[in-house]
């Protein structure tokens, strides 16, 4: 792991975390507290409780489809109102403090509204505020593109925010507060018996974070592991609590006995899309992933039947909000490639598995399949990584698959990984 070289600490507080004026205040607690400790600390707010949730809601009974410029430049103004409310909780307490908004922290971003990718990070603004002494508090979820507009980055883009400034700072860590003592075995919502981890790979959370995983967003863990990011996952509300670690290495496993699964992660936000009787001829598949790809769909998992009199299906899974914009694409690579019909499947889950370990030992994938059919639970798609193996089912059986492969892999055992 890179050294990291200044005393700033870069502490973000997710949106259940600053919901209520009880809550900001005891944010401003926190932030006020590590400010005396002598660090120079840099805060990224998530939009308060339901904010964003409720503002898209609002656009959607103007328009059903808004126009996304202007979504963005709605959806921004939730981090707004949590960057000015924690300041002046802060400023209450003694502490010179200032919000920045993504832009004016120096944010850039592409031009895909509502899912914008970060280009670059100038704090020069920032870093001057940190030089007089202040708490500077940077809006999440957004920044600025290149045609000078507002852009945000996405669902959890908070979390992108704040480890990107720690990436680009060379922070000390990355702080994420939340409404979980950290990152479980599974979701602890689902799954009680699920364990806190004190420590995990980036590897294995990008993996969890990409299987639905709610703690953290997959991009965000992205950047943690290229620029060396140590991130601590806590709860907003307990500073006793050590929370999780995530770093490059995890925590080594040191028996040979243990379970070389760390986690395992039920995704509900998936459908299934088939199309069927394409022709089975060399680019039909690199036409239609190209047309998603150029709107940027995110695929995830694929599967094209065997050939029957020179025709197959090919079905692959995306997240639901992107059912809208895809159809669009579907409809025409539907006519291009003369092919059947389009059919779609919202009633199926992405269960996965992951663990480090798995890539070393064999049977893994074979005792996860037989723990499903045990429990007549149908596999419809498999996909593989060397640390993931990641299953479509029907959504009303994700549940129980979740409990099952939980118990079968002996997650709700302590184990040199878990907090005690």
């Amino acid at each position: 792991m890179l050294r990291r070289k200044s005393n700033i600490l870069v502490m973000k507080f997710g949106g259940t975390s600053v919901e209520t004026p009880d809550k900001i205040r005891h944010a401003a607690e926190r932030v006020v507290h590590a400010r005396r400790g002598g660090r120079r600390i840099v805060v990224v707010v998530s939009a308060p409780g339901r904010m964003t949730d409720d503002l898209i809601s609002l656009a959607k009974q103007i328009v059903p489809q808004p126009d996304q410029r202007e979504l963005d430049m709605l959806l921004a103004t939730g981090e707004q109102v949590g960057i000015a409310l924690l300041t002046m909780a802060i400023k209450a307490k003694n502490v010179d403090a200032i919000s920045l908004t993504g832009p004016q922290a120096g944010i850039a971003a592409d031009d895909r509204h509502t899912r914008a990718h970060i280009t670059g990070i100038r704090p020069n603004k920032l870093l001057q505020e940190l030089k007089k002494g202040r708490v500077v508090i940077v809006a999440g979820f957004q920044g600025l593109n290149p045609r000078e507009d507002i852009a945000t980055l996405g669902r959890g883009g908070s979390d992108l925010t704040a480890v990107a400034l720690a990436a680009v700072l060379k922070a000390e860590r990355c702080d994420i507060f939340t409404d979980v003592r950290g990152i479980y075995t599974a979701d602890p919502s689902l799954v009680p018996e699920a364990r806190l981890l004190s420590h995990i790979s980036y590897d294995e959370m990008l993996e969890l974070a990409s299987a639905g995983a709610q703690v953290m967003q997959p991009r965000s863990i992205e950047i943690a592991k290229k620029f060396s990011v140590p991130i601590r996952v806590s709860h907003a509300l307990n500073p006793k609590d050590l929370g999780s670690w995530i770093t490059a290495q995890g925590q080594e496993k040191h028996s040979m006995e243990e379970a070389v699964v760390t986690g395992v992660a039920l995704d509900r936000n998936q459908i299934k899309v088939t199309l069927r009787d394409i022709p089975d001829r060399p680019g039909m598949a690199a036409e239609l992933f190209s047309a998603l790809g150029q709107a940027h769909i995110n695929v995830d998992m694929i599967i094209q039947s065997a050939a029957k009199g020179n025709i197959n299906d090919i079905s692959f899974t995306i997240s639901k909000e992107d059912l809208g914009p895809s159809q669009k694409i579907l409809a025409s690579v539907q006519r291009e490639l003369r092919a059947g019909s389009v059919e779609t499947d919202a009633r199926v889950a992405k269960i996965s598995i992951v663990g480090v370990g798995m890539k070393k030992h064999s049977g893994v994938a074979g005792k996860m399949f037989k723990v499903l059919a045990d429990h007549r639970i149908n596999i419809q798609m498999i996909a593989t990584s060397e640390i993931k193996i990641s299953c479509i089912i029907a959504s009303d059986q994700g549940k129980n698959a979740l409990k099952l492969l939980h118990q079968a892999f002996g997650l709700h055992r302590a184990s040199l990984n878990s907090s005690v």
